[in-house]
């Protein structure tokens, strides 16, 4: 099943130890092979590397040309046009529109999702300077998943992170925030050495992280969007041991305000909860728990046009506040869009650092494989 679908993947392995790509490409696999006359495929290319996507989109064609039919939930404007024969239109749980891919074009399909242009969501470039250094990393190595990074992240500025699924780009967030333990290297935060040995202390040292995998790493499903805006400051809102209510309540509400967080009210189930407000509700504890530095891993994976964008202007007004921002997306539009100079990794190894300037898809697809004469080098 999983060489129909070209995914070179450890039958034997047991998938909590799988990557979430290998994850998603497990799934697609189970539904692509069980013979069924109609698959829906939700978000199938999200943790996907572009070389696995085209595998996907050539099976797809395939099941096509079967007749099996597909329905394909994306929010990638270029999957829908590429795969869709037809198009319908969801917007705050209500069908607003249906009409043939070769008839829509891609702004009114935009408008359509998000009740205005697109336009009217996009928040102005920043244009202040880079600030004083608040976090350098020197030649840090994790056995097995990276080595010999060195990077530095300054005050207003938007640091992006590329590369192929596997590059090492997760593995590097996780060890800055103190979940994986490294094997050599040092990190500074605001110009005193730090030995950041547990998420604990990361958040003591005002760093945030916004991980891959919001579901399973970044939030408590089945607990309000309270009490997950709350967890990291729990100490600072509580007083003898028992948490000031109605202290830890404002704070929410200012937050969810700010971020324009939908949910019925704070007392909801985030499970309940679009991706979109699952982020921002991520993204509102590390606001609440005043990080200076943001790790951000996939920031709009899974989330529709309307809350990407929203999520853009956040990121922009972070870094217009003097936080500094580590950007790693696999969508190379959002990287070269939001980031003041783009760091590009490479089975395990930082291979060049590209300006804002220079950064095309092409350039840094070219790093990311491997292919033809690096137009950058690491600086």
């Amino acid at each position: 099943m999983l060489d129909e679908i070209g995914a070179d993947i450890d039958v034997s392995a047991p998938v909590r130890e799988l990557t979430i790509a290998q994850q998603q490409l497990v799934q697609i696999a189970t539904a692509v092979c069980g013979g069924a006359a109609i698959i829906i495929f939700d978000e199938p290319t999200s943790s996907l590397s572009q070389a696995e996507a085209e595998r996907l989109y050539a099976l797809i064609e395939q099941l096509r040309a079967r007749g099996v039919t597909c329905i394909y939930v994306s929010h990638r404007m270029a999957e829908i046009y590429r795969l869709c024969d037809t198009i319908s239109v969801l917007r705050d749980g209500r069908h607003v529109a249906t009409h043939p891919a070769r008839d829509l074009p891609e702004a009114e399909l935009v408008r359509l999702m998000i009740g205005r242009s697109l336009g009217e969501y996009l928040p102005q470039a920043i244009d202040r300077p880079p600030g004083k250094e608040l976090l350098r990393a020197e030649r840090l190595t994790v056995a097995g998943k990276f080595r010999d990074v060195s990077l530095a992240l300054h005050e207003g500025e938007i640091v992006g992170l590329a590369g192929l699924v596997g590059a090492g780009r997760s593995e590097l967030a996780h060890a800055l925030f103190g979940l994986d333990a490294l094997t050599s290297g040092s990190i500074t935060v605001d110009g005193t050495a730090a030995k950041i040995g547990s998420p604990k202390t990361a958040i003591r040292l005002q760093l945030g992280l916004v991980p891959e995998d919001r579901k399973r790493q970044g939030l408590v499903l089945s607990e309000s969007g309270l009490h997950n805006a709350s967890l990291p400051i729990l100490d600072r809102l509580s007083r003898v041991g028992f948490v000031r209510r109605a202290q830890e309540r404002e704070l929410a509400e200012s937050y969810f305000t700010k971020l324009r967080v939908r949910t019925p009210n704070l007392a909801a189930p985030v499970a309940g909860l679009s991706g979109g407000n699952q982020q921002k509700v991520v993204l509102a504890r590390w606001l609440a728990a005043n990080a200076r530095v943001l790790i951000l891993d996939e920031p709009t994976r899974g989330v529709d046009v309307g809350a990407k964008a929203e999520i853009h202007g956040l990121i922009r007004d972070l870094a217009a506040r003097g936080n500094a921002v580590l950007l790693i997306s696999s969508e190379l539009p959002e990287v070269i869009a939001l980031s003041h100079r783009i760091l590009v990794m490479r089975r395990g190894e930082l291979v060049a650092e590209v300006p804002h300037e220079r950064a095309t898809q092409e350039t840094l697809m070219r790093l990311m494989a491997g292919v033809g004469d690096s137009p950058a080098a690491v600086s």
